[in-house]
C-alpha cells in the first residue's frame, strides 16, 4: 500500500520539484543580475530578459487591491489550486501519465509562484516576448509550468486520453 503510494506520487514530487527548483533560481538569478525593471534585449525586436513585478494574478489581475488584501486572496486561491489539482492527480496518476504529468506541471508552476506571493508579496516575471511596441505580458517559469500542463491536459481530454 505505501510502496503503490509511493510511486503514484513519485511524478508528481520529481516534476513539481524539478519546476520549483528551475522557476526559484532563474527568478533569482534575475532579481541578482537586473535592477527593477530594468532589461535586457536578447532577440531584437522579439525578446528580452526583465526584472519586473507581477502584483496582480493572470494579466495583472487585482493588481489595483491593497497588498495585504491581494496577498491574502491569492494566497488562499494558491491553497485551494494546489489541493484542487492533488485531488485529480490521486485519481487519474496511475492510469492516465500525460495528464499527472500535466497535473504535475500545473502544481510546479502554483507552487513556485505562491512561493513568492509568500516572500514577497508579488510575484517575479523576466520572460518578455513582444512584436514592436506589442508585448505579451512578462511572465516566468511557473507561468510556463501552469501553461504547458493545461495545454498537456486539455490536449489529453480532446483525445479522450485523461
Amino acid at each position: 500500500m505505501v510502496a503503490d503510494l509511493k510511486k503514484k506520487y513519485t511524478t508528481l514530487v520529481f516534476v513539481a520539484g524539478i519546476i520549483v527548483l528551475v522557476d526559484q533560481v532563474t527568478k533569482e538569478m534575475v532579481m541578482r543580475a537586473f535592477s527593477l525593471h530594468e532589461n535586457l534585449e536578447v532577440i531584437p525586436g522579439f525578446f528580452a530578459l526583465a526584472h519586473v513585478r507581477n502584483t496582480g494574478g493572470a494579466f495583472g489581475l487585482l493588481a489595483g487591491e491593497a497588498t495585504p488584501v491581494r496577498t491574502l486572496i491569492f494566497v488562499l486561491i494558491s491553497c485551494l489550486a494546489l489541493g484542487i489539482v492533488i485531488y485529480y492527480y490521486s485519481k487519474i496518476a496511475s492510469t492516465k501519465p500525460w495528464g499527472a504529468a500535466g497535473l504535475a506541471m500545473i502544481f510546479g508552476g502554483a507552487l513556485g509562484n505562491l512561493i513568492d506571493r509568500l516572500r514577497f508579496g508579488e510575484v517575479v516575471d523576466f520572460l518578455d516576448f513582444y512584436i514592436g511596441t506589442a508585448h505579451w505580458p512578462t511572465f516566468n517559469v511557473a507561468d510556463s509550468a501552469i501553461s504547458v500542463g493545461t495545454a498537456i491536459l486539455c490536449f489529453n481530454m480532446l483525445l479522450r486520453k485523461t
